[in-house]
């Protein structure tokens, strides 16, 4: 009897996913699986620390003798909790910036902590930081500038293979995974005068070789791309993907900000800004971190313009991060996690299309990533109505694509209820990974999105609701 039930039931799974209907193929480019997670960390820290920092300057030249670096208590652990305490993912650090000097023992280099009397030369601050992330599970990414003002076979032939030992010795295993490799684009001058021509192919299957789910930064990916800005801004309009055919890091590319709809490869942006007017810690910039309210401002438009927030925090010339730029940490961190208390908890969602079972408007309010909504083939316009259980307070409305499946929503408005019909309240473009529209105040039981253009059938997996009452928006 008990074998009969069984075969029953495998019968009737059968026939059930016989009669459903097929998930959409994907669109488009489509992210790597490394891209996604990438993606669903939001918010990262970057630190630049290196000579610049005891000097006060944003660029070195190279000549600074290394004694100048001295940390007098470098304290990485501290760097790594306040990073997790602020909900950063990960932590990219300037282990090398254009005045060549390393903050590990790089064998291709004199110019280096090991040349310092720091720690009697036995120093290494990527050691200590890969600990440190390791210890509070915060991830770990490196920024290696090409551009080195130092080694005097910049601009040479020589140059390229040593830079690629560089890179071996960071990622070939010592400093364990690698979550980012930054590369900055810039070309300069080398203490011989000379320009170098930079073998990119070469240098991201070195990374590729060392660290193959590494995602690699640069204007142009592969990875992710630069935003276009240092101001904290993603477009409005906001495409994963870009046409990388012809430019190199180092070449300004017109699509960075808004990326390219239907472009020919996934390269997602990040947005990096410092949390300070400069990138390297200076005492006389102290007064100039930035407020709450600024740093909400470039979260909405930068994780809410389906990009990545990497926030720039540099340490001091103890090695700690500064007490008013950690408290402002902290101050974000607090003010997010009351703005992301989701008000349409209990919601029903309905949909005038769907696929059917398995992809019906329920999957937009079970709070699972991996479920999701979706229209039939053909289909690029739709609407959504939530239901709330009762009239509540909002003035946020989060939608997300399910981007595995690509990039697809080119147009949206949102709509609340008016009398007997609807109020359009917000007009905008793209979705992608995470979309936050700030509407009007409103109170309501409902609320409408209407997919007004899509490239192929809408695949939307979470909608939410906020109330905000922290950030103030400029009035411009």
């Amino acid at each position: 009897m008990k074998t009969n039930i069984r075969a029953a039931i495998a019968l009737a799974a059968v026939i059930s996913a016989a009669c459903s209907p097929d998930a959409p193929a994907p669109y488009g480019p489509v992210p790597t699986p490394q891209q996604v997670a990438w993606q669903k960390m939001e918010t990262n820290m970057f630190v630049h620390f290196g000579p610049n920092t005891f000097t006060a300057a944003e660029w070195g030249d190279g000549t600074e003798a290394e004694d100048i670096f001295n940390p007098t208590d470098l304290n990485c652990l501290q760097w790594a909790q306040t990073a997790a305490k602020a909900g950063f993912g990960g932590i990219v650090i300037t282990a090398k910036h254009h005045d060549g000097f390393c903050l590990w023992p790089s064998p291709e280099s004199s110019h280096t902590v090991a040349a310092s009397t720091w720690r009697d030369g036995k120093g290494d601050v990527l050691r200590e930081l890969s600990d440190a992330c390791a210890q509070t599970g915060v991830k770990f990414g490196v920024y290696i500038s090409p551009w080195d003002r130092n080694d005097p076979r910049y601009g040479t032939p020589d140059y390229n293979a040593a830079f690629v030992n560089t890179l071996n010795s960071v990622l070939g295993g010592t400093y364990g995974t690698i979550y980012e490799q930054w590369f900055d684009g810039a070309c300069g001058e080398g203490p011989s005068g000379r320009k170098q021509v930079y073998d990119w192919p070469l240098f991201n299957g070195t990374v590729y070789q060392n660290q193959p789910d590494a995602i690699i930064f640069s204007d142009s990916g592969p990875g992710c791309r630069w935003v276009g800005n240092e101001s904290g801004q993603a477009g409005r309009t906001s495409w994963s993907t870009l046409n990388p055919e012809g430019f190199a890091p180092g070449m300004y590319n017109p699509d960075l900000n808004e990326g390219v709809k239907n472009g020919q490869a996934w390269i997602p942006s990040e947005t990096d800004v410092s949390i300070r007017k400069g990138w390297f810690w200076k005492e006389s910039e102290n007064e100039t971190v930035k407020s709450l309210n600024k740093l909400l401002q470039i979260w909405y438009e930068s994780v809410g313009r389906n990009s990545l927030l990497l926030l720039n925090v540099p340490p001091d010339t103890r090695g700690h991060l500064h007490e008013i730029d950690s408290t402002r940490l902290m101050e974000f961190r607090a003010a997010l996690d009351e703005i992301q208390v989701n008000v349409a908890a209990g919601a029903k969602a309905q949909a005038n299309t769907s696929r059917g079972r398995g992809f019906k408007a329920s999957a937009l309010v079970d709070g699972k990533y991996d479920t999701y909504w979706a229209a039939n083939d053909g289909e690029t316009a739709a609407s959504i109505i939530l239901t709330l259980p009762e009239a509540r307070a909002f003035n946020r409305v989060m939608i997300q694509e399910y981007i595995p499946l690509g990039q697809r929503v080119e147009s949206f408005t949102i709509s609340v209820p008016d009398g007997d019909g609807w109020k359009t309240v917000a007009e905008e473009t793209t979705i992608g990974y995470k979309r936050i529209v700030l509407i009007p105040q409103t109170t309501a039981d409902k609320v409408r999105i209407d997919i007004t253009g899509a490239l192929a059938c809408p695949v939307i997996n979470n909608i939410e609701l906020y109330q905000d009452n922290i950030y103030v928006a400029e009035q411009k």
